[in-house]
């Protein structure tokens, strides 16, 4: 072939490149594919919706850059069957987790070979835990267990904030008692470590780091509030040492429902609980005051994260999701301190999510719960889920902030035999929460239902008002098809 038509070809290639050649249609050059995100989930343990506004980091780097939920809930406000519902997509009642110890609940008794560390790890992606897994995870038995799917593996198999120990991809390593091995500042520099060793990379990553606070654990201050055994002692957390005091003046919140005062319309375990006292009420102060503490440490975890991104160029590229396990109570209802029932404080929880598709400083109102988190990971990354999923992806929901969603969530306490604790001083429930509305069934039958548009606060029961008899009906008969629910049929 002479060297004038190799000349001709390749101007011809070229025009037909460029959508010019003459009788020819335009011709379009797909773009680059996007690479798929990078996710980071970051939890917290036992912290309130209300606490959030002392975490400034989280609030500026990652609310004011992506979405804040403002109805965000945890459909067990328990531990170990919250983080099994993160692990799953399912409610507690499908994947089994039904407590925090065995034999019906705990680490050994969720399917770790079918989670979403092993879906997204096959979808192609490094997956790196760090922190606190399912209660029961670091006993003699297990401390040296990997579960499936997880390529890089730092879990805690001891708790306190000092004399910490973590299995390190097979090492037990014990941590000391000097500032630097205060575990919530231990579990943030592994993080930014696998952020540095992973990004920027052509693999992408999942990372999910479980902070142990603001959970009571020791050592103890000497300030704690003495513990009495009494039903008022209540348990404190462990601020990081540059952190101690910071909220000293901090005032406890005292909703109406603090300490209320005519129980009459609450369940027997309600009823049952006197006034708390002047000392039980100082001792929720100082509590609550160090539990706001100890989050500070973590809100500078989250700022370190966020830095390392940036400064690995994959920020942009990254889905941020910060959460909690569940809620707390601080006195409401007569309640100290705990958690794992149906109160607003205890399964009300934050949840602000930041990265690609997500829109910058928007404050939905839809009913969301932890059930939704797996469902938006895998519809992220583009895996496969290994089971049918309860909840629903939020990706469609951040798209379009006006389009349909549920209009009902599902709160749950059960057990497998579920008149073993029917009568006990914290009966099993089952409950709907709607945008206006939270109607509970007791095992041991009693009712509690709540108008939360006229009463936030849940303090009058209208269970046995007759001019809520239509509505309580109503909301019965949802609940009976949500309580064993699966897949679509949960909403």
């Amino acid at each position: 072939m002479s060297r004038r038509a190799l000349l001709l070809m390749s101007a011809l290639a070229a025009l037909a490149l460029t959508g010019v050649l003459v009788g020819t249609a335009h011709v379009s050059v797909a773009a680059p594919k996007q690479p798929r995100p990078n996710v980071i989930v970051i939890e917290t343990d036992d912290q309130t919706a209300e606490t959030l506004r002392v975490m400034t980091n989280v609030n500026r780097l990652l609310g004011e850059q992506g979405a804040t939920f403002e109805n965000n809930f945890a459909s067990w406000p328990l531990c170990c069957p919250s983080r099994a519902t993160f692990l799953t997509g399912q409610y507690a009642h499908n994947h089994g987790v039904l407590g925090n110890k065995a034999p019906e609940g705990g680490y050994e008794k969720l399917d770790h070979s079918n989670t979403l560390a092993v879906w997204l790890r096959r979808a192609g992606y490094h997956t790196a835990h760090i922190g606190k897994y399912l209660n029961g995870y670091g006993s003699r038995q297990n401390q040296l267990e990997i579960p499936p799917g997880w390529s890089e593996w730092h879990a805690a198999t001891r708790l306190p904030f000092f004399g910490h120990s973590m299995n390190e991809n097979g090492r037990i390593i014990t941590f000391g008692s000097a500032e630097q091995d205060y575990s919530t500042d231990v579990y943030g520099r592994k993080a930014v470590d696998v952020i540095r060793q992973r990004a920027p990379a052509r693999q992408p990553f999942f990372m999910w780091v479980a902070f142990f606070a603001p959970h009571s654990g020791g050592p103890p201050d000497p300030d704690d509030p003495p513990k009495t055994g009494k039903r008022e002692s209540v348990p404190t957390t462990k601020p990081a040492p540059r952190h101690r005091d910071r909220f000293a003046s901090e005032p406890l919140p005292m909703p109406p429902s603090f300490n209320e005062q005519d129980v009459s319309d609450k369940p027997t375990f309600v009823r049952d609980r006197p006034p708390l006292g002047p000392d039980g009420v100082a001792a929720i102060r100082e509590a609550y005051q160090q539990q706001l503490e100890s989050l500070l440490a973590v809100d500078e975890a989250v700022g370190e994260i966020v830095s390392a991104l940036r400064a690995a160029g994959e920020l942009d590229n990254t889905l941020i999701v910060f959460t909690a396990d569940n809620g707390f109570m601080h006195g409401e209802h007569r309640i100290p301190s705990g958690k794992n029932n149906v109160y607003e404080p205890s399964v009300r929880v934050p949840l602000v999510i930041r990265g690609p598709g997500v829109p910058r400083d928007v404050r939905l109102q839809q009913l969301v719960a932890n059930i939704d988190l797996a469902p938006t990971i895998v519809d992220a990354v583009d895996a496969k889920a290994g089971r049918t999923m309860d909840g629903r992806s939020l990706l469609p929901l951040l798209r379009n902030r006006r389009g349909p969603w549920r209009e009902s969530v599902l709160l749950e306490r059960v057990t497998a035999e579920r008149q073993r604790a029917a009568e006990g001083r914290n009966p099993t429930f089952t409950a709907i929460r709607t945008a206006r509305h939270v109607y509970v069934e007791y095992t041991n039958g009693q009712r509690e239902l709540y108008d939360l548009s006229n009463d936030p606060d849940q303090i009058a029961s209208r269970h046995a008002d007759l001019a809520y008899e239509t509505v309580k009906t109503n909301l019965a008969r949802r609940l009976a098809k949500l309580r064993m629910c699966s897949g679509r049929a949960c909403g």
